[in-house]
């Protein structure tokens, strides 16, 4: 099991994922269409080109599941109860097709669940950075996370 138990983390902890991940247009317009977001920013070239961008951004939804997605192995593998939120989501740099995206996670709280003895509740920080080293996401997740039995 890759996950971590809640009793195996530390307020401070910082996961380094080792999987990055090149963001394709195929990306783009999968999630795009799949959630029925009609935005041309995200779908079409030649309203794009007239942005400030001149060409398509990735669409927010694919790059915040991405981080959550690549943190999942080294943090919530076979011990996750249930996710409990996802909070203060920022994306302070745009993403392209293109871009290869690079994620960390760092918990910043721990405490014992009231209503669960074998499950505590862990929050993280989790960060994405293109390869400029710009940040392109970030958020804050709540977990329940099993104990250790």
């Amino acid at each position: 099991m890759a996950g971590r138990f809640f009793d195996e983390w530390k307020v401070g902890d910082v996961v380094s994922h080792s999987l990055t991940r090149t963001v394709t247009g195929t990306d783009n317009v999968i999630i795009t269409t799949l959630t029925h977001n009609p935005q041309p920013l995200h779908l079409d070239y030649e309203a794009a080109a007239k942005t400030e961008f001149g060409k398509p951004l990735v669409n927010s939804c694919f790059t915040f599941s991405l981080l959550v997605g690549v943190s999942v192995h080294d943090t919530t593998l076979g011990v996750l109860v249930a996710n409990l939120g996802f909070d203060k989501v920022k994306l302070p740099h745009p993403v392209f097709a293109g871009d290869t995206l690079r994620c960390e996670s760092e918990c910043i709280d721990l405490r014992e669940s009231k209503s669960r003895p074998t499950a505590g509740i862990v929050t993280w920080a989790h960060r994405a950075t293109n390869q400029r080293g710009e940040l392109v996401c970030e958020m804050t997740r709540t977990a329940l996370i099993q104990k250790k039995q």
